[in-house]
């Protein structure tokens, strides 16, 4: 049985790729609350400002850097930064996303953009820092994908909503899913472990989704309802953590029980 002390990321030096939004901010709050040292990146700096400071106030060891995940030459200056100060990277958690696409009539070039931050900077940024972790020989690595990634698209849910779902979306999350794999495989041997989270729909309480969408989704879980964001963290934690030490290549459905019904 693990010691419950290995479920600390307390002493860990963790950079989180994407802390602006709903989930983003809700994995921040979970990885900080657990003790991390933990370094947010985006590419708007200031977006970020208020919410380390926030947690800065409650006494959680948190940083916020700028960097471009579409530029390598951004991320490989955001690592360097990161091991000057601290002299290693225990942890990533990659959980950017761009949005370009709003559905599939979209113009070509919004799939493009999508392609230039969702893929390439995503393999970008894990190549980079599971390179630096490697060389230090121990790390996890934590991908941020979805339930969309391993099941297709459901006209159903959205019928009489304006509501849509984007095909890139699906190609990303179920590539990230399997890439995830072949990385815990490319890895093993330098103890670096690397695995997927696939979170089910989350419930906006901020701009709440549609009533016949929210019915409709509850049906299709077996808990009944969609997550709440703060429900996501504690599995994140988990996978850094040293109790999650021979658990590589691993999806993690999150889901409400949506892909096993």
């Amino acid at each position: 049985m693990s010691d419950p002390a290995s479920f600390s990321l307390s002493g860990k030096v963790i950079i989180q790729f994407g802390g602006t939004g709903l989930l983003g901010r809700a994995l921040v709050d979970a990885l900080a609350t657990a003790g991390a040292t933990l370094i947010v990146a985006s590419r708007n700096r200031e977006a970020l400002a208020a919410l380390a400071a926030s947690e800065q106030a409650r006494g959680h060891a948190v940083q916020v850097d700028e960097v471009d995940i579409g530029s390598e030459e951004s991320l490989q200056a955001l690592r360097d930064r990161v091991l000057a100060q601290h002299g290693r990277v225990d942890g990533i958690v990659f959980n950017a996303v761009s949005r370009t696409m709003s559905g599939f009539d979209s113009d070509l070039e919004t799939w493009r953009a999508s392609m230039e931050v969702n893929a390439t900077g995503f393999f970008a940024t894990v190549r980079t820092f599971g390179d630096a972790m490697a060389d230090k020989g121990s790390g996890s690595i934590v991908n941020i994908a979805s339930q969309m990634g391993t099941i297709g698209m459901n006209p159903w849910l959205y019928e009489g909503t304006n509501m849509s779902a984007a095909p890139d979306y699906f190609f990303h999350k179920g590539g990230m899913i399997n890439l995830t794999r072949y990385l815990a495989s490319h890895y093993g041997d330098k103890n670096v472990r690397v695995n997927v989270v696939s979170p089910g729909g989350i419930y906006n309480p901020q701009k709440p989704q549609a009533d016949a969408f929210l019915e409709r989704y509850g049906k299709m879980t077996m808990l009944g309802r969609m997550a709440d964001a703060p429900e996501i963290g504690g599995s994140v934690v988990f996978l850094l953590s040293d109790a999650s030490t021979y658990i590589t290549g691993a999806n993690l459905p999150i889901d409400g029980g949506y892909t096993a019904k």
